[in-house]
């Protein structure tokens, strides 16, 4: 063993290495790094489908340098959104994540009491559609020769009460996520978008009103029909009212199928599914018309303060989506909803390994073959 005098000798003699600069790279790399990757998210409706969503945003919130900045959300698309924004005031991601959960089962617990379900032959088949429910058929027949107004008088709504239970408008309004949910206005047949401090339950049950299942929402002595007739969601909120150029489109209806529908059913979703996305497309054609102006350089003077580039994402599962047909979106079961949890952790895990990096970057999605 060497003395206290030896080691103080000898590490004095010992030759120091010499710790260099950081280049600029390695510099600019570790401050991207530590930079969180902020984006918009864009959630479309579509009933229990939502439940994809929830798997998607569950996802996205487990990576603690992505920022949700602000969320537009439509029908369920609106429930996540503002779930997630009144978790995120509370206790941050995680909470987020909890009230979520908390949310879809509660939705799955109502749906136990609710006779329209699958009948034994679509559960032997493995089918998450409930066309073969006697009560299903019974309930389409209903629909179609009566209002809500008629065979729902009390106007009893299973979906009001677990809002009710779920959501505090207070703490939404005091969320650092900035929230956007759009409904239908009946008089007027314009958009009406609720931000983060004049959202409420109603608000967001406008934003889920089926017209041939619900009665309209009154708000301000308007009527109020589904948002996804007229944006589903709506982009245009984000475009102006936030600072981040990524818009993440969280894609529930195909945008594709092939074949030509031939039964009422298949030829009923194929319509709903076009409708839905007809407002989606539309505000993606007025993004593609700038970009191409920015890009030809056709825009000078103070022209060009008005407008910006945007980067358009979107997570999906096309293929999933396909496979369901139009009645899966009244199937609220429990083990269905997982399902659809778990197709959307999937969907937003190979999203984040495939772009992460390009949040903040560019545009992963081709506008133009995609929606146009």
């Amino acid at each position: 063993m060497l003395d206290g005098q030896t080691q103080a000798k000898r590490s004095e003699t010992a030759p120091r290495v010499k710790t260099l600069p950081k280049t600029q790279v390695e510099c600019a790399v570790e401050a991207a790094a530590a930079t969180p990757r902020k984006l918009n998210l864009a959630l479309q409706g579509g009933g229990s489908h939502g439940a994809f969503t929830w798997g998607v945003l569950d996802r996205l919130l487990e990576e603690s340098d992505v920022e949700i900045e602000g969320i537009s959300g439509t029908s369920a698309g609106a429930m996540n959104a503002a779930v997630v924004a009144q978790g995120m005031a509370i206790g941050g991601r995680d909470e987020a994540r909890r009230l979520l959960g908390m949310f879809w089962e509660r939705i799955g617990q109502a749906a136990e009491w609710n006779p329209v379900r699958r009948s034994p032959f679509d559960m032997l088949m493995g089918r998450w559609n409930i066309d073969a429910s006697p009560a299903a058929m019974v309930a389409d027949l209903t629909h179609r020769v009566a209002s809500p107004y008629q065979f729902n008088p009390m106007n009893l709504s299973p979906l009001r009460d677990v809002l009710e239970t779920v959501i505090d408008t207070d703490h939404i309004r005091n969320s650092p996520v900035k929230l956007f949910v759009s409904a239908t206005n009946v008089r007027t047949g314009r958009i009406r978008v609720f931000d983060h401090n004049d959202v409420s339950v109603e608000a967001l049950l406008a934003s889920a009103c089926l017209p041939t299942l619900f009665h309209a929402v009154e708000i301000d002595g308007d009527p109020h029909w589904d948002g996804g007739y007229i944006g589903n969601p709506a982009l245009w909120p984000m475009i102006y009212g936030c600072e981040s150029p990524d818009i993440v489109v969280v894609q529930i209806n195909p945008l594709i199928r092939e074949g030509t529908p031939r039964t009422a059913v298949d030829i009923v979703n194929r319509l709903n599914e076009i409708s839905f996305n007809s407002s989606l497309m539309n505000e993606m054609r007025a993004i593609s018309f700038v970009e191409h102006l920015i890009r030809q350089d056709h825009l000078s003077g103070s022209a060009v303060e008005r407008y910006r580039k945007m980067h358009i994402h979107r997570i999906h599962a096309e293929e999933e989506m396909r496979s369901l047909g139009a009645t899966s979106k009244l199937n609220a079961e429990r083990a269905f909803l997982l399902h659809l949890r778990g197709v959307g952790r999937s969907a937003a895990d190979q999203w984040l390994r495939a772009h992460g990096r390009d949040i903040g970057r560019n545009s992963t999605v081709d506008i133009r073959s995609t929606y146009l």
